[in-house]
């Protein structure tokens, strides 16, 4: 079970992990509501390692702030794998950091369906190699209620980010 002063202890190894290899992070989030930009940016001295958090809970926030393609959101719905890839490709092209992290889910209680349960949430980081940019993803199902969901999202993005800051 994750809590604020985990949260809090994780975010604040991210940052000082981010200033010693000298890289910056962006967060493209859906289900959290910017609760990973909230954790990171909770830290002093984050705003040298935070570009950007762009809170994209509707599909066309998706799409316009993050140049997610309408024909992905269509296809495979906003909480997939490859609208996740879009949103952090997107807020890394928009912000020019190293690396990007985005979060797509169903905290519920209501929302969920037998294909995409409550708790089933996707995440993607995407890290900048030179002039390519690389993904990878993680499809998780959460137990619990709605707050424990979030909290447990936010963990498992920032944990992301911390084992690809020295790839």
């Amino acid at each position: 079970m994750a809590d604020h002063d985990a949260i809090e202890k994780l975010a604040r190894a991210l940052v000082e992990e981010l200033t010693a290899a000298g890289k910056a992070v962006s967060t493209a989030e859906s289900c959290s509501g910017g609760w990973v930009a909230k954790a990171i940016t909770d830290i002093s001295g984050s705003s040298a390692v935070f570009h950007y958090g762009i809170v994209s809970y509707s599909n066309g926030a998706k799409e316009s702030l993050l140049g997610v393609h309408n024909e992905t959101l269509e296809q495979h719905g906003a909480v997939s794998e490859a609208v996740v890839i879009e949103m952090a490709e997107g807020v890394l092209n928009l912000s020019g950091s190293d690396i990007a992290v985005a979060v797509s889910g169903i905290a519920g209680p209501t929302g969920g369906s037998e294909e995409k349960p409550v708790g089933l949430v996707w995440f993607a980081w995407t890290v900048r190699d030179g002039s390519k940019l690389r993904s990878t993803t993680s499809r998780m199902h959460f137990e619990g209620d709605r707050d424990l969901i979030r909290e447990l999202t936010v963990v498992h993005a920032l944990q992301g980010v911390r084992e690809r800051i020295a790839r």
